[in-house]
């Protein structure tokens, strides 16, 4: 899971970086309100953790300038000030969860996995469903119609990100940084993995999922739009 912190208090932000990277998270951090803004527009993330007070531009505006930009990445806010009227105003500018400082680490943990289960659309029986594509989070096969392919960790990986977003466009930027951060592999590695996925969820069938965006990126096309 990668998120976005953005906490201008240092020991703060150590804290939570350490309790998380021990846990298996990938996080990017920002110290402003300003550069918090431009990562959550540039980057996908999976949740978004942003204080209210910072400087350059305060977690209010930054929530409600990554809304009006039609990001949609689950946003919690972190502040010190406990009041009614605090808490009213990060919903209304498109929080979608709000914790009071100081908190317990396990419960930031445990609302972050309750907001990233909301947007994923997991079921009880932990899948993603796409048109007649459903994807088995749990052991990582993707089924449709009467067949069903196991995913290699990478294609699980973009398979997972393409139906989170769809039938939203993901740009390869955004898969790049998913799968490998900031130590992309030299070649067009990328496209050589979105080929094998083809090849196991596309072309057995006359409808293509996959769709390239040339120099952009890939979306997924839902049968009834072909």
């Amino acid at each position: 899971m990668k998120l976005l912190l953005v906490e201008d208090h240092q020991d703060i932000a150590g804290i939570i970086f350490d309790f998380f990277e021990i846990k298996g998270y990938t996080l990017d951090y920002a110290n402003n309100g300003q550069q918090g803004y431009n990562l959550g527009c540039e980057n996908y993330y999976d949740l978004i953790i942003l204080d209210v007070m910072l400087p350059r531009m305060d977690g209010y505006t930054v929530c409600q300038k990554l809304r009006e930009q039609g990001i949609d990445t689950p946003i919690l806010m972190l502040t010190a000030r406990d009041t009614r009227e605090d808490t009213l105003e990060g919903f209304s500018q498109g929080a979608d969860d709000y914790l009071v400082k100081p908190f317990d680490l396990e419960i930031l943990e445990a609302r972050i996995k309750a907001l990233t289960r909301r947007r994923t659309g997991e079921t009880a029986a932990n899948t993603l469903n796409f048109s007649q594509l459903e994807l088995d989070l749990g052991n990582h096969t993707v089924h449709r119609s009467s067949y069903s392919f196991s995913l290699n960790p990478t294609l699980f990986t973009i398979l997972k990100l393409l139906m989170v977003r769809a039938p939203k466009l993901v740009t390869k930027e955004e898969i790049i940084s998913t799968l490998w951060g900031d130590d992309e592999p030299e070649g067009n590695v990328l496209r050589s993995h979105i080929y094998q996925l083809r090849n196991q969820i596309d072309k057995p069938f006359k409808h293509s999922y996959i769709k390239t965006v040339p120099k952009v990126g890939y979306q997924l096309i839902p049968e009834e739009s072909k």
